[in-house]
């Protein structure tokens, strides 16, 4: 099978031109480097190292909580439970109960059926009567508030039931669902202290919050200020939602009153869900996409992920180059790597959907073969401008409203999971009296192909919005096997930013063989096809900048990408490594 490649016409070359400018939004405010600018101190990550068990989390209570379950002679996957009911408390704008996202497992040393890797699919879905043109006008023409600020932008929740399948599928079985759920349901009662990633997300968030007085009255002061620092965030009604759910599984969140307030609160906004569709929401156990980097295995996610395809396509991309020659981050080094992010990018534009729904050429899009070809087009002296390379639709930017947690355990067990609310508290929207916050996620669908949506971007059919469709995602979600057995454990949150995170901390540590906690401080940088430019942090050195720019490149210095929690499992012990881009952050073992 070959890839067909794609001629533009004028009038989409012109509208593709337009896009430079429509991005900035999307991926934050940012500054162009017409001249060279001052970069920041570099990054400092303390490393941690633990014999027994290692918790990497975005927020330290979570953290603790996992850690306290491997203590208790819990599996990787229980902890994982446990995190991600206690990040919904603790993180709202991005931990959740109301959206979805992906879990990878690594069982060691299993036998039966239990053994190997698995990738746990608990994304969001659409419901039942979403059609092709559920987000464009009375002219046919893409309405982003319909994707964005609408009960049509929130996709069937899968969270709850995700967990609740790994852990029946995966956990030591030493732990209930409700004695995992405690934690998170003792916080809600208690409250937190409203401090560093909260604190700067409710103020970030506080006029979407403002719209729906269900999230105001949880969220802002009677004035309609947010939560402020040494206010504490107090969920009672959460706090109800995780106790009915300990008490009677999983399924009271589709089939019981929480779905009726779930279903009153989307139909409210505008959306189409029924209890139908949360009724026969099922997340699904995949097999990972897997490929090989130098001596290592790479196990990462499916579609409806795009992450652990175009991973696994830029890795082989760059294997080409030989071990000796890409040694360092030199100048030249990420100039290789940036045009192998083009090159994948233009096929996640174009290729990757929902698996379920349409056909994904994934064993072309990850063979060897394939990559050759594509190293064949690279200039190693000359950015390569991205209208030469294929016509297609780029990605979304879904933003950086997730959250990456790692977990290994004492036998060598892992996970890897990205869970997201899409937008910062996604909707805004809380459903109820659950204290439910709601996704946007919907809004990752091409709501038209061809015409860009409200930042600049335009999408392909392949994934386009239709019944019970789960929406295309960056969520990266990677397991690095060394003879088998867990070498690396890696993720991030960051929209179209999460993939080549992931790929920088990978080659960091292996080809530039940087300390796990150096491989994620490492400045990283960003190019996804369309715009024609690469993003850039700030701690990036000034005179690696004009050797970019002296290579052709548009480079653009913006915010930091993505908050790559990390483990790496070393001859000394597991090594974790807690992103500091993230306030809050905590790496702890035992």
């Amino acid at each position: 099978m070959t890839l067909p490649n794609f001629r533009l016409t004028r009038r989409a070359l012109a509208a593709l031109l337009l896009l430079g400018g429509a991005l900035a939004p999307a991926l934050g405010q940012s500054q162009r480097a017409t001249a060279p600018s001052t970069a920041a101190p570099p990054l400092h990550i303390e490393p941690v190292t633990a014999r027994n068990g290692m918790v990497v989390t975005q927020d330290k209570r979570a953290t603790r909580i996992g850690l306290d379950i491997l203590e208790r002679g819990g599996n990787a996957v229980d902890a994982a439970v446990a995190v991600g009911f206690a990040l919904a408390v603790t993180l709202p704008k991005a931990g959740n109960l109301g959206g979805g996202g992906f879990m990878l497992v690594h069982r060691a040393g299993q036998t039966g059926d239990k053994a190997g890797d698995f990738a746990v699919d608990y994304r969001e879905a659409a419901p039942h009567d979403t059609t092709p043109d559920v987000f464009l006008d009375e002219n046919g023409d893409a309405d982003p508030r319909k994707s964005r600020d609408s009960g049509l932008a929130v996709g069937v929740p899968g969270t709850v039931a995700g967990l609740a399948l790994a852990l029946d599928r995966f956990g030591s079985h030493k732990f209930t669902l409700a004695e995992l759920i405690a934690p998170a349901l003792a916080l809600a009662r208690e409250g937190v202290p409203v401090e560093d990633d909260l604190l700067d997300s409710l103020l970030l968030a506080q006029p979407r919050l403002a719209r729906y007085p269900s999230a105001a009255r949880i969220f802002l002061k009677d004035d309609g200020t947010p939560l402020g620092a040494g206010d504490r965030l107090v969920q009672p009604d959460l706090a109800a939602t995780l106790e009915a759910i300990a008490r009677n599984g999983a399924r009271t969140f589709y089939r019981g009153p929480i779905a009726d307030e779930i279903v009153a609160a989307v139909r409210a906004a505008g959306g189409r869900m029924t209890r139908g569709d949360l009724e026969t929401y099922e997340p699904t156990v995949r097999e990972p996409v897997r490929g090989t980097y130098r001596d290592y295995d790479i196990v990462a996610m499916p579609p409806p992920s795009s992450g652990g395809v175009h991973l696994i396509e830029m890795l082989n991309v760059l294997e080409g180059f030989s071990p000796r020659e890409f040694a360092a981050p030199t100048p030249a080094n990420l100039h290789l790597m940036i045009e192998a992010m083009k090159l994948a990018y233009a096929d996640r534009a174009e290729y990757l959907g929902d698996s379920d729904a349409v056909d994904v050429p994934v064993a072309r899009l990850i063979s060897k073969s394939y990559a050759e070809e594509l190293r064949a087009g690279i200039d190693r002296q000359k950015a390569r401008p991205a209208l030469e390379i294929r016509a297609g639709a780029p990605p979304r930017s879904s933003g950086g409203n997730t959250t990456h947690f790692s977990i290994v355990d004492r036998d060598g067990n892992a996970v890897a999971n990205t869970y997201s609310l899409n937008f910062n508290f996604g909707l805004g929207l809380v459903a109820g009296a659950t204290g439910i916050v709601l996704n946007n996620t919907l809004d990752d669908f091409a709501a038209k192909p061809g015409v860009p949506n409200a930042f600049g971007l335009t999408g392909g059919a392949a994934n386009a919005p239709g019944p019970f469709k789960r929406p295309l995602s960056s969520m990266t979600p990677t397991i690095v096997l060394k003879d088998g057995a867990p070498a690396f454990v890696t993720g991030a949150p960051g929209g179209s930013r999460i993939i080549t995170a992931v790929l920088q901390v990978l080659v960091n540590a292996i080809d530039f063989k940087k300390p796990i906690a150096e491989a994620v401080a490492a400045p990283r940088v960003h190019n996804q096809w369309l715009p024609d430019e690469v993003l850039v942090e700030r701690t990036l050195p000034d005179d690696t900048v004009r050797a970019l720019k002296a290579r052709g490149h548009n480079v653009r210095i913006g915010p930091t990408m993505g908050s790559a929690h990390s483990i790496a499992v070393t001859p000394d012990g597991l090594v974790g490594a807690a992103d500091s881009r993230a306030k809050g952050s905590l790496a702890a073992g035992y």
